[in-house]
């Protein structure tokens, strides 16, 4: 049987210490930039130290979300907060582009990085092109079923996430830009 693991977003300080309070094994969370979640609470950059010394104190993992296309004017900086949090002992971080993704595997090789449902991996093809690129785990999007998802874990060998529960993405998962179109965005 897989390894379970209980991973859960967290956007600010009452979120965390309820998140591993109640037994979370691992948490994820935004900056103040490159995160899908830019207009829900984040941390601030002065906080993800202090928010990894503070799970790490507590055996909880930690993942930061860079699930943004990255536009060239932006990747400096998106390497620099990946960077930061690097040196800062950040467990994983999950990312979307997958340019950003290439550059941090192959110059940070021990550090995993994940894809993010913004990815919108729904096949066996995509998740094997990850494994290939070198990703440590796939987040699958969250339109798949039980017998799809077995399918794909069978025929990987790449660490597999999936969502139990979800934003209320009024599109599909992982095209939050294309929900947000409608009006406020929900992912």
């Amino acid at each position: 049987m897989p390894e379970v693991e209980l991973l859960s977003p967290v956007g600010d300080w009452n979120c965390l210490k309820a998140s591993v309070q109640n037994g979370a094994n691992s948490v994820y969370f935004g900056s103040e930039q490159f995160n899908a979640r830019m207009y829900a609470d984040n941390f601030g950059l002065q906080d993800i130290k202090k928010v990894i010394s503070y799970c790490k104190l507590r055996n909880v993992k930690t993942h930061l979300t860079l699930n943004t296309l990255i536009k060239n004017s932006e990747f400096d900086e998106a390497l620099s907060l990946a960077k930061r949090a690097y040196e800062a002992g950040i467990d994983a971080i999950i990312v979307q582009d997958i340019g950003l993704a290439k550059f941090l595997i192959e110059h940070f090789p021990d550090m995993p990085i994940h894809s993010s449902t913004q990815m919108s991996v729904h096949n066996l093809e995509g998740v094997l092109e990850l494994e290939k690129l070198g990703f440590k785990r796939v987040v699958l999007a969250r339109e798949l079923s039980i017998d799809e998802i077995e399918y794909i874990c069978r025929n990987s060998n790449v660490e597999i996430e999936v969502f139990i529960h979800g934003a209320l993405c009024i599109c599909y998962s992982g095209q939050c830009l294309l929900s947000s179109m409608a009006g406020r965005p929900f992912c």
